[in-house]
């Protein structure tokens, strides 16, 4: 059975992907849920004017976009953290708590999946992180993680 996904699902694919699923996961789970539609040509035809009028929203909203990230530009988000005595922090740093420091510091609400991280940070210190507002337009920052 084919299917329109709705929202991004874990382990099935993105929003306006177009997936096979097995029936009755699709029929008694995705689609009264909410989380997707049937595959057929009416929702095909709805699905490429929504891709439509999202990729014109979102071109418009460039020019907020690289606003934002002037606003970024060369800046350092300082995140407490809670370590040991040899810098080395406990758990992990996610997307999520870069998320929240953003939207605390420069007031910039951001999705957690714009944010991207090269390495996982492990001791407390500065690593780099890109910002992926568009497709076209991208800030890195550094974040300082510092003991609490």
């Amino acid at each position: 059975m084919d299917i329109i996904l709705l929202q991004t699902m874990d382990k099935l694919g993105d929003k306006h992907d177009v997936v096979s699923v097995k029936p009755g996961y699709g029929r008694n789970y995705l689609i009264p849920q909410g989380f997707a539609v049937i595959a057929n040509a009416t929702n095909r035809k709805k699905l490429e004017k929504l891709i439509e009028e999202e990729k014109a929203n979102e071109n418009a909203r460039i020019d907020e976009y690289k606003a934002m990230a002037e606003k970024l530009k060369g800046q350092t988000l300082k995140i407490g953290v809670k370590s040991g005595t040899s810098g080395k922090i406990f758990g992990k740093v996610t997307n999520v708590q870069i998320a929240q420091a953003l939207k605390e510091n420069f007031e910039i609400e951001l999705e957690r999946k714009k944010i991207l991280l090269s390495e996982e940070p492990k001791e407390i210190g500065t690593y780099p992180v890109t910002i992926q507002f568009h497709e076209e337009v991208a800030e890195e920052i550094n974040i300082e993680l510092i003991k609490e």
